[in-house]
């Protein structure tokens, strides 16, 4: 099993804010804001400056509204009155958004068969069909999330995963098919994330 601890989106974002101050985590990470000053120095033309911000509000990019998502969901997941539920939810909403940060399509989500339900069905880069489980907690105090994936639920999962795959309208090309676990740990400084590629 291969298992990558990935650092907090809020981490980085909070090192990239102190490395460049122009960067308001609002505008999504990497989206510098241009501000009018009122620096006689300054060169550009107020005009230039709204064509500028226009021409940047414009840019359709799924990765920079992936990470404004993720910022927005971790500071909602650190609200300690979220009930379990509540926790779970939110937990496969930042999920999805961490994954189409790297270049994932959501084909599905909470998706619900007799077997069980399927959190995220989603197309990777490489195209391949992965089937993503998604395991939030606020403690280890009874383990890790991943822990709770038992060998019963693997198995529910796979008999899931052949009825999405055998519905008319999941035809697509694709290159393969695989079952991923994602595990969120809910810290003070904001969801950690574990992805564990080719969980079972």
């Amino acid at each position: 099993m291969n298992t990558q601890l990935i650092d907090t989106q809020v981490a980085d974002t909070q090192r990239h804010k102190d490395s460049n101050p122009s960067t308001d985590a609002e505008s999504g990470i990497g989206a510098t804001l241009l501000r009018s000053t009122n620096d006689p120095t300054e060169t550009r033309s107020s005009a230039r400056m709204q064509q500028i911000c226009a021409v940047i509000q414009g840019i359709d990019s799924p990765a920079l509204a992936a990470a404004s998502t993720l910022q927005d969901l971790s500071g909602r997941l650190r609200d300690r009155s979220l009930t379990p539920a509540q926790c779970g939810v939110l937990g496969e909403e930042y999920a999805a958004a961490w994954l189409a940060r790297r270049g994932w399509t959501t084909l599905s989500r909470n998706w619900h068969t007799r077997y069980g339900e399927l959190d995220l069905v989603m197309l990777d880069p490489k195209r391949i069909v992965v089937f993503v489980e998604v395991k939030t907690r606020r403690s280890i105090r009874y383990g890790s999330p991943q822990e709770a994936v038992t060998s019963r639920k693997r198995l529910r999962l796979r008999r899931a995963g052949v009825q999405w795959l055998l519905e008319p309208e999941h035809r697509i090309a694709h290159h393969g098919v695989r079952f991923d676990v994602i595990s969120i740990l809910l810290e003070a400084s904001g969801p950690a994330v574990t992805y564990i590629p080719e969980a079972f």
